[in-house]
């Protein structure tokens, strides 16, 4: 199963989300991510975020949706917050969407201290909703009840 984690930089929550889910993905399940407009780099505190906790940085690039066009996922996944008044990019096609709103760490203004605990509770949430997707019973699940418990770990 692949999964896209979309927002709209690419920068930080998608590519978290990405290296997450793979980190703890078994055999059969791959996520990548893209931005609706990409910044073009990925956000230096994500990357150390992410090797703080163990996790593999390795390829993580900020990219547009169209460099997946031929090879395209299962599932859509969204991470903009909405609350923040962000459009959430959009993905059209035959995959199942839902979303999974997220805060930006990288607008929390503060130390450096205050920064690194942002970014930490985000990749923290990230890791509840992820080890929760794969948790589920996706050989029992007709379309309808996957979208349906997909729309629900993101109100985790």
């Amino acid at each position: 199963m692949r999964v896209l984690f979309m927002c709209t930089a690419n920068s930080c929550r998608s590519i978290l989300s990405e290296a997450m889910f793979n980190h703890l993905a078994p055999a059969g399940f791959a996520a990548v991510s893209a931005g609706s407009f990409p910044k073009g780099q990925v956000l230096p505190r994500s990357l150390a975020t992410l090797q703080q906790a163990g996790i593999s940085i390795a390829g993580l690039s900020s990219k547009g949706n169209d460099a997946f066009a031929n090879n395209p996922p299962d599932i859509v996944i969204t991470v903009c917050d909405k609350a923040a008044g962000e459009a959430c990019p959009l993905y059209f096609g035959p995959a199942l969407k839902t979303h999974w709103g997220l805060e930006d760490p990288s607008d929390v203004v503060g130390d450096e201290a205050a920064m690194d605990a942002a970014f930490r509770a985000t990749l923290a949430r990230i890791e509840q909703r992820c080890r929760a997707f794969l948790a589920l019973p996706f050989d029992t699940l007709g379309r309808d009840e996957l979208k349906h418990e997909l729309d629900r770990i993101g109100t985790f």
